[in-house]
């Protein structure tokens, strides 16, 4: 079935309008062009300059297929969206690299951060962070939408849930010998 295309530019980006889609079905051609063209270079270029400004950590892309395996302690720093596009954005990493992230930035020796809300005060900031840039970007393409505070889940073996009907781009960083993944669900806001 062919549907003829309305293009348009929106904030100084093209907008295909596909003519004769139900509406979820613009959003959702609106998604994957965003998500396929925008999306990933947005968060990689975000944790990338939060490492390297925050930190001065250069941290190497990988592919986003790679195998991440978090041995002992896991912590994941959220942070939400809601509006035109709604999702959340996740940062999974262990609470020994947690603790080396807030020592650095703190000034501190990670060893005496491990149990401390320091580290998650830390990792909760970079979500936001990385969420903050994401979200602008998103609001630059016309997809307004509000950020909530970051939220800190720490343990052994647990897995988030994800929001029913969501795209999922996984994102894989590595620095020394630690890993970093980003999971960023979304889906057209309601």
């Amino acid at each position: 079935m062919i549907f003829p295309v309305f293009f348009a530019v929106l904030n100084n980006a093209p907008l295909f309008i596909l003519i004769g889609l139900p509406a979820p079905a613009i959003m959702s051609r609106l998604m994957v062009n965003l998500a396929d063209i925008s999306v990933r270079d947005y968060v990689t270029n975000g944790v990338k300059d939060v490492f390297s400004t925050m930190l001065s950590m250069k941290v190497e892309v990988l592919d986003p297929t790679t195998t991440v395996t978090f041995e002992g302690e896991k912590m994941v720093g959220s942070v939400g969206f809601a509006g035109k596009v709604m999702g959340v954005i996740n940062i999974n990493l262990t609470c020994a690299f947690a603790a080396q992230i807030a020592g650095t930035m703190l000034g501190m020796d990670p060893k005496d951060l491990l149990a401390g809300t320091e580290v998650n005060d830390v990792i909760g900031e970079m979500s936001n962070m990385v969420g903050g840039n994401l979200k602008s970007h998103l609001c630059d393409a016309g997809l307004t939408c509000a950020l909530s505070i970051p939220s800190i889940t720490r343990g052994i073996k647990f897995q988030i849930e994800s929001i029913e009907g969501t795209s999922h781009e996984r994102f894989v960083f590595k620095y020394q010998d630690h890993f970093v993944a980003v999971d960023l669900r979304m889906k057209p806001g309601e």
